[in-house]
């Protein structure tokens, strides 16, 4: 209770302070007035949805979360909310460019009553978060960055910190959206607008890849480059500014080679206006074939722009898919059956239907991806604080006394990965929205003992929470571990030797980031969570509303 009032006090002292966040978000981030109103509020609301469930399971101890230049309010301050509420003390490490904006949220969280000894701040540049993730004294860390970061960080704590230590990623994408022949063509223009330039497209979830149905391509592409060149990039301290710069020289610099080397092949579309003092970047329309063109995900306001024919539409999910990432992904259709179809098969953790593909709202859209785009669970959802509290296991006292078939093991893995029901559940938003969570089983957990019992143990422990267990029927090399298919999560009871073998043979696995569970398993190590939010009215009226009018 003492835990969730502090953080009730924070959330009122962010508000009575906004003018001051603001001016700092606009002052270093070079975010725009709206921008910066939806950081704080975003902050704010994790501060608030954390309070309501600090009740739980006892905390780990210290937690290091590391948070990113491009949300320095919302995220800094939803990852110290997660780790307060647990009970958790906090070693908070900003983004270097964005030191002054932490400052100002440390002072107000000191001030509702976190005690200094619960949250300390370091600022600082790469090498403060490298020194945190190899210190043994971390037992937890939070991280949102960028993928390459994420796999570096995750093979120092297998190295240096317990190897059961949790690890939350909430890493980039490569997010496409896709525009049939029955899109709104305004409605389409005015969401891609919002999903790639907001923010200067500083965004893990904005819009990198657009794939227009071939039949409207032209008149449509037309439109959204009219809609582009009304964008005014400038002072964001200016209310008719639409985005400000981006975030530093070397991220200008990066981007515009990008766009330099398109143009070279004749394939930028369209180039809009932006100030030449400064790190701007003018909104920018480039010409690909498809998603795989793109090699890397570029940071700024980029759209890329393919075409597909109608019966085309499952070999694009497929190229997406492809890609490994699976953050966040739109769709403009008013076909019904296309909407779950395409649902179902998309791989990304936020799906948007007629709607930008930004600005995920906690409580109602809980955010977070799969794949290469994260680990879970979910940032402002239900499984979210779980992962920051310890769940202790039984002892394990049985020891394997040979050696499993690795080629058995891949077969049984293989063979538990069949798709399974999902569960869902309506979250709140407003009317004309709708915000369907879900999870379903992720991919098969191994469960390695030590013994047959304990194994038996972990895999009814997984059952029970929803997922899929698989047992080992004897010791597993951690070599092979690098190799099995379909893998995602191990759990082990036994010697903390093999442990930390086993958490580094997963660090060097490519791929997406695997955990190992030394201790009982939460519900996100089970099953994963999918968010698909749907703008009720697009398709030409709400029927629930409707239904509901008289």
């Amino acid at each position: 209770n003492e835990r969730a009032g502090m953080l009730e006090r924070a959330a009122d002292l962010f508000e009575a302070h906004r003018a001051e966040l603001l001016a700092l978000c606009v002052r270093e981030a070079g975010k725009t007035l709206p921008d910066a109103v939806a950081e704080l509020r975003e902050a704010v609301d994790f501060l608030r949805y954390y309070a309501h469930r600090a009740e739980g399971a006892p905390p780990r101890g210290v937690f290091a979360c590391i948070s990113p230049w491009n949300f320095p309010l919302a995220i800094f301050t939803g990852q110290i909310a997660a780790a307060l509420a647990a009970g958790n003390a906090v070693l908070a490490k900003p983004a270097e460019q964005t030191p002054l904006i932490a400052y100002r949220a440390c002072q107000l969280l000191h001030a509702a009553g976190v005690p200094r000894s619960a949250l300390q701040l370091l600022p600082g540049a790469g090498g403060v978060g490298a020194a945190l993730t190899s210190n043994p004294a971390v037992q937890g860390v939070a991280f949102t960055g960028s993928t390459e970061t994420a796999q570096i960080i995750h093979r120092a704590i297998a190295r240096h910190l317990d190897p059961g230590t949790p690890f939350i990623a909430e890493t980039g994408g490569l997010n496409a959206m896709i525009v049939d022949s029955t899109a709104l063509p305004e409605q389409a223009v005015q969401a891609i607008i919002e999903s790639a330039f907001q923010s200067a497209g500083q965004r893990c979830s904005a819009l990198r890849c657009l794939y227009v149905q071939e039949v409207i391509a032209e008149p449509f592409t037309e439109m959204l480059i009219g809609a582009m060149q009304s964008l005014r990039a400038s002072d964001p301290w200016q209310l008719d500014t639409d985005l400000g710069p981006v975030i530093d020289a070397e991220a200008q610099a990066t981007i515009r080679a990008h766009i330099d080397t398109a143009r070279t092949e004749k394939r930028v579309l369209a180039e809009c206006a932006a100030p030449d003092r400064g790190h701007f970047i003018a909104p920018t329309l480039i010409a690909v074939e498809g998603i795989a063109d793109i090699e890397r995900e570029v940071f700024g306001p980029v759209l890329h722009i393919a075409t597909f024919k109608a019966d085309q539409i499952d070999t694009v999910i497929d190229a997406i898919n492809a890609t490994g990432y699976g953050l966040t992904f739109g769709l403009q259709t008013r076909i019904d059956d296309r909407v779950q179809h395409v649902a179902d098969r998309v791989q990304a953790g936020n799906i948007y239907v007629n709607h930008n593909q930004i600005g995920a709202i906690v409580g109602s859209q809980p955010f977070g991806g799969e794949g290469l785009s994260g680990t879970g669970p979910k940032a402002g959802g239900p499984l979210y604080l779980d992962r920051f509290r310890t769940h202790t296991a039984p002892v394990a006292t049985g020891s394997w006394t040979r050696k499993d078939n690795p080629a058995r093991l891949a077969a049984a893995l293989a063979a538990a990965a069949e798709a399974a029901p999902r569960q869902s559940l309506t979250l709140p938003g407003p009317t004309g929205e709708a915000n369907q969570y879900s999870t379903s089983p992720r991919g098969p957990v191994l469960c390695l003992g030590p013994g047959t019992q304990a194994a038996a143990t972990q895999a009814r422990a997984i059952a029970a929470l929803g997922g899929i267990g698989v047992t080992a029927e004897g010791s597993v090399i951690p070599a092979d571990l690098r190799t099995l298919p379909s893998l995602s999560a191990l759990l082990w009871w036994g010697d903390a030797d093999t442990a930390r073998t086993y958490r580094q043979a997963l660090a060097d696995r490519p791929g997406p980031i695997l955990p190992l569970v030394t201790g009982a398993p939460d519900s996100g190590h089970a099953r994963a969570e999918r968010h698909v939010c749907i703008d009720t009215t697009a398709a030409g009226g709400n029927a629930q509303l409707l239904a509901g009018s008289g």
